[in-house]
């Protein structure tokens, strides 16, 4: 949790706003892929992609 509040204090300080969209898209994949390792949604989630 402190690497991620680092990366929030990164982009707010060096106004790196453009970064935020890529770091959000980037977590959602990878909770994407955690979840759809070992559950009964992965079919689900294999057929977004």
């Amino acid at each position: 949790m402190e690497t991620i509040i680092d990366l929030w204090h990164f982009i707010r300080e060096r106004k790196k706003y453009l970064l935020a969209p890529v770091i959000i898209v980037l977590l959602l994949m990878g909770f994407l892929i955690v979840i759809g390792g070992g559950s009964s949604l992965a079919p689900f989630i294999y057929t977004l992609f």
